[in-house]
């Protein structure tokens, strides 16, 4: 027979015992968890920009872009001694990158950027940011130039291996903390890449302290109507090894709303959109390659970048709904509702919808300056584009108006909630 203090004793032993054998169990399971190497994805790192940048300036067409750039032969020597005597990526970023963003895109082909919400984001604080996606350049470059602004540090950015096309883009973009996205897989590689590029992600905002960017869809926004892909919540959900809460909070993720006054490439993807659907069409690297460079020079009018909140609590909403599939509809919808509602709209916005409705409704938000201004854009549209005028004419104004709609959508459905 034990005693009162001798059961004590062995209860507390063998509670102790238990929590001992649950720890070598966690401890042998992270030990059978594989290290995963993200070479084939991951940025450059410092000790390997002195190398890249010596290919970078060894590349003929990137010769060809420092040309088109800086125009004179003196400039052009500037430029490349200055790459020369880079050897970190904050250097190369803070030195020389944000430096040819103010003076090749905002200054030449922008009439102001503007930001709106940095000021819910805590600076020593990582984020992952999830955006609607207008140019595939001019995003990422621009969301880093505002925060950097900010006293924030760079994003690492999230590219497609299609737009991959040279490998001087794969050694520019890795240099600017780019990390690959690996597209058109078999079934089960897809499966494998997406695991590791959720756990790259997870890694960076969890352990690293990085924050991310990331699109909301594949590919840029053809229409203007902004929409989250299920696929990518569904993918960040891949390494997730705690509850669909506690998972999804510690992402910190924050929507954030791109507006550009002028659709960036506005008539070339009308023109895409129009083939696709009359032709089959299949857009080409030809083509990614031709929008890359039509982004940067064409002209964007006034550009604004609005940040949401973090989204922590309202996930714990979401969590209550039966399934992994319906957790994950009601996120996406969340970022969505966010994007819309945050969207800064311009006159042209309202001007097409008055436009494409044959009325004067929305008069009370444009000039008849700013109105006959929109009118050149869409004879622009209409004459650079073969096909059905009054298809091409509407599918160019609805670009303009579906941010209009689904913003207004949002807000009376905040209302009637």
């Amino acid at each position: 027979m034990l005693y009162r203090g001798e059961k004590i004793k062995l209860l507390r032993f063998c509670n102790s015992c238990s929590f001992s054998i649950a720890i070598f169990a966690l401890q042998k399971k992270l030990c059978m968890i594989p290290k995963i190497n993200f070479d084939d994805i991951r940025p450059f790192n410092d000790s390997e920009v002195d190398k890249y940048i010596q290919l970078l300036l060894n590349e003929p067409r990137f010769q060809h872009i420092l040309e088109f750039i800086f125009k004179e032969k003196e400039k052009i020597a500037n430029a490349q001694v200055a790459l020369l005597h880079i050897h970190t990526i904050r250097d190369l970023q803070y030195k020389f990158v944000y430096q040819l963003i103010n003076e090749l895109i905002l200054k030449r082909s922008t009439d102001g950027l503007t930001s709106s919400g940095l000021e819910n984001l805590d600076k020593s604080k990582s984020y992952l940011f999830i955006s609607n996606h207008r140019d595939i350049i001019l995003d990422s470059a621009m969301l880093n130039y505002l925060i950097v602004l900010e006293g924030m540090n760079t994003t690492e950015i999230a590219i497609g291996n299609n737009l991959l096309i040279e490998n001087w883009i794969e050694y520019a973009v890795k240099l600017n903390r780019a990390f690959v996205v690996r597209r058109n897989l078999p079934a089960r590689e897809m499966l494998m890449a997406s695991k590791k590029l959720s756990e790259y992600i997870r890694r960076n905002i969890t352990k690293k302290n990085n924050s991310v960017w990331i699109a909301q869809r594949e590919g840029r926004t053809k229409d203007g109507f902004d929409k989250t892909q299920i696929a990518l919540l569904k993918m960040l959900n891949l390494s997730n090894i705690n509850e669909f809460g506690e998972g999804f909070k510690e992402l910190q993720i924050v929507p954030i709303s791109i507006s550009y006054e002028i659709e960036p490439c506005g008539i070339s993807k009308v023109n895409e959109l129009y083939k696709k659907n009359t032709e089959g069409f299949e857009k080409t690297q030809e083509d990614d390659l031709r929008s890359m460079g039509h982004g940067l020079v064409n002209p964007k009018g006034r550009v604004h970048f609005a940040f949401g909140k973090p989204i922590t609590d309202q996930i714990d909403v979401f969590a209550k709904e039966a399934t992994i599939g319906e957790q994950i509809e009601k996120l996406g919808d969340y970022i969505d509702q966010q994007i819309y509602r945050n969207f800064k709209l311009w006159p042209n916005n309202y001007i097409a919808e008055d436009l494409l409705n044959n009325s004067n409704t929305n008069s009370s938000h444009y000039t008849k300056d700013q109105y006959n201004k929109f009118c050149i854009l869409l004879e622009d549209a209409l004459t650079s584009i073969s096909g059905d005028k009054e298809t091409i004419r509407s599918m160019f104004l609805q670009m303009y108006v579906n941010p209009l709609l689904n913003q207004r959508k949002s807000l009376n459905g905040a209302d009637n909630g």
